[in-house]
């Protein structure tokens, strides 16, 4: 199922992607990407499961969506401080440009367990922490895949052209 094929989850996001300050996560870099792509893969992801799962979709698809909502807050910080607090940057983000109930709150704040320590309470975040680590992973492989390969036609460009020079 394509996400932007899909009314009712467009329906869901379409206040969030409208909103100036969160568009600027199109400006972000993100696992070989940028990050406002990232949180669109992670929100359809948690829609169609939750979804699925008869679960509060909606509101989940939402604290998906808003679950790496930073922009610049921690780039001071590397390695693991910078997974461990950007959670709470992006919280503060979404309640200050959105109203979330406590289970979104509890999506964005727990999405990172277990390297944040605190636990999700809710199912839905637990879906959210899970879909986040695939969608990173499926990211990760896809742009060193896509990396290796750009690198290897250079490399083969190279060669070609060393052997049609002697």
């Amino acid at each position: 199922m394509n996400q932007t094929n899909n009314n009712e989850f467009l329906d869901i996001i379409e206040p969030i992607i409208r909103n100036k300050k969160f568009a600027q996560l199109k400006k972000v870099k993100h696992h070989g990407d940028n990050r406002y792509d990232h949180c669109m893969r992670v929100a359809y992801n948690t829609y169609y499961v939750t979804k699925k799962l008869h679960l509060n979709y909606k509101k989940a698809t939402e604290a998906a969506l808003l679950h790496d909502f930073f922009i610049s807050e921690v780039q001071n910080e590397n390695g693991i401080a910078r997974l461990r607090r950007h959670p709470e940057h992006a919280l503060n983000n979404a309640c200050k440009y959105f109203e979330l109930d406590e289970m979104q709150k509890d999506i964005i704040k727990t999405h990172m367990f277990p390297i944040t320590f605190t636990p999700p309470k809710y199912l839905e975040s637990w879906i959210v922490d899970i879909v986040d680590d695939l969608v990173a992973l499926y990211e990760k492989g896809y742009y060193i895949k896509r990396e290796v390969a750009t690198t290897s036609m250079f490399v083969m460009v190279l060669i070609t052209q060393f052997f049609k020079l002697h």
